[in-house]
């Protein structure tokens, strides 16, 4: 069965044409891809910082969408990016996760995407990952991360 981009069969479109209802009954509806906010993403700050939020623990391992803004790569060539709350004209590139920014996420790209300019809202998707972790090729360390995404301007 041959889909289109919105979703439609050639079945379809000949019932359509013939004036005959689409069977949508038949298909299994899709899922909504679960969206995190900057606001949901800790719980709380203690003595041992950030505590990530239980949405987090829950959606950890699922593909999920979050809006922000693209900070400013380190290289043009990068395979991933810095996605804030807030535009920033610096990156916000930390030493370690220990003065990690509550206001953050770690976007690595499945394929490689134009950047787009700061100031720019954009929504990334991708499987969120959360926990220390130290990239062994960059050496930048992550508190929270979202793998094999994509990015849209929104």
């Amino acid at each position: 069965m041959t889909r289109s981009v919105a979703g439609t069969t050639r079945r379809d479109a000949l019932r359509l044409l013939a004036g005959l209802p689409l069977l949508a009954a038949v298909r299994p509806a899709t899922a909504a891809i679960p969206s995190l906010s900057f606001d949901e993403l800790y719980s709380k700050f203690g003595v041992l910082g950030l505590e990530f939020s239980e949405k987090v623990k829950s959606l950890a391992g699922q593909e999920i969408t979050i809006k922000g803004f693209m900070a400013p790569p380190l290289k043009a060539e990068a395979a991933f990016f810095v996605l804030t709350e807030i535009p920033m004209s610096l990156c916000p590139f930390c030493s370690s996760d220990a003065d990690w920014p509550d206001n953050i996420v770690v976007v690595y790209l499945g394929e490689k995407q134009t950047f787009v300019q700061p100031s720019q809202t954009i929504e990334a998707r991708g499987v969120l990952e959360f926990g220390s972790w130290t990239d062994p090729e960059t050496g930048f360390v992550s508190l929270l991360r979202l793998r094999n995404a994509e990015y849209a301007s929104v």
